[in-house]
């Protein structure tokens, strides 16, 4: 196959691109693009046109008062760079308007170039279909044994969880947490990895769209394991929004903060991003609900 000019408008799908062998051909990657580290020496081809350092809560405002407004306000797209770079493929996705570029504004900005890209939409909703995504991304770009190799791999890792969690003696109710101000639950394929993982996740619902909860409603689960993985958020990050998590009431009573079971972890780099560090996801959660099994 020719060499191809490849756009990333997906954190994960450039790293699946990078792990295919594709890095020299992708062009252009988003602002929030940071792994592999070859892909910082990418040029940005978006930025968000959010206020930089705001409060979770203050971010959640502002996504909502965007995307009445306007679905196209939260990212802006570089279309001075889309033109030189005249990209034989974009990859992009229209399942969450917060997380990426709108879809329709990716394609009223590819109408103007002179010829027009294939374009990829990954729209996965559980861990099959981020699997099903490589795959396609391997067959858009000529790398179809390259991605049957990746994918070997990473279901025998899949598989591997699977076998010993039969071994657990026990589910324990896990809590997802997606953001804390306000409270989000988890969604789409992260419930299904707390089942992978030996848990059981009584608030998100597999295959759907992560939702705001009231508190009560977690309270009233009292949850055993509480994982708080925000979206887009490193666990450094996430960490700052702890003495928000603390204080609602009836926090200090629950199963997980009494045993000392309240586990941040790094969201950016892992559960809100749908590519081949899934895998690494479930390994994590299956260290963090079942210890005896998974550590040392």
């Amino acid at each position: 196959m020719a060499a191809q000019r490849i756009i990333s408008l997906l954190p994960s799908a450039t790293e699946t691109l990078f792990v295919l062998g594709l890095g020299a051909e992708v062009r252009a990657v988003t602002h929030e693009c940071d792994y592999p580290a070859e892909a910082l020496t990418k040029p940005h081809i978006t930025r968000s046109l959010l206020a930089p350092d705001l409060s979770s809560g203050a971010i959640d405002a502002a996504v909502r008062e965007q995307l009445v407004a306007d679905a196209h306000s939260l990212y802006t797209i570089d279309r001075d760079l889309l033109a030189e770079i005249a990209p034989t493929l974009i990859v992009t996705q229209r399942l969450c308007e917060v997380c990426a570029v709108a879809y329709d504004e990716v394609l009223e900005a590819v109408r103007s170039l002179p010829q027009r890209p294939q374009i990829i939409n990954l729209e996965p909703e559980r861990l099959g279909d981020v699997l099903r995504d490589i795959a396609t991304v391997g067959a858009a770009t000529g790398r179809e044994a390259e991605a049957a190799a990746l994918l070997a791999g990473l279901n025998a890792r899949v598989e591997a969880v699977r076998q010993r969690v039969v071994a657990a003696q026990s589910r324990p109710r896990v809590a997802f947490i997606e953001w804390i101000d306000p409270i989000f639950c988890g969604g789409h394929w992260n419930p299904e990895l707390i089942a992978l993982a030996g848990g059981e996740d009584g608030i998100g619902r597999v295959g759907e769209r992560s939702e705001q909860v009231a508190w009560e409603r977690v309270a009233a689960y009292q949850p055993e394991v509480m994982i708080v993985a925000a979206c887009g958020f490193t666990e450094q990050r996430s960490r700052q929004d702890e003495p928000l998590l603390r204080a609602y009431p009836g926090f200090a009573d629950l199963p997980c903060a009494r045993s000392g079971r309240v586990h941040f972890v790094d969201g950016a780099a892992y559960f809100s991003r749908p590519g081949p560090r899934l895998v690494d996801s479930l390994e994590l959660l299956a260290c963090l609900i079942h210890p005896e099994l998974f550590v040392g």
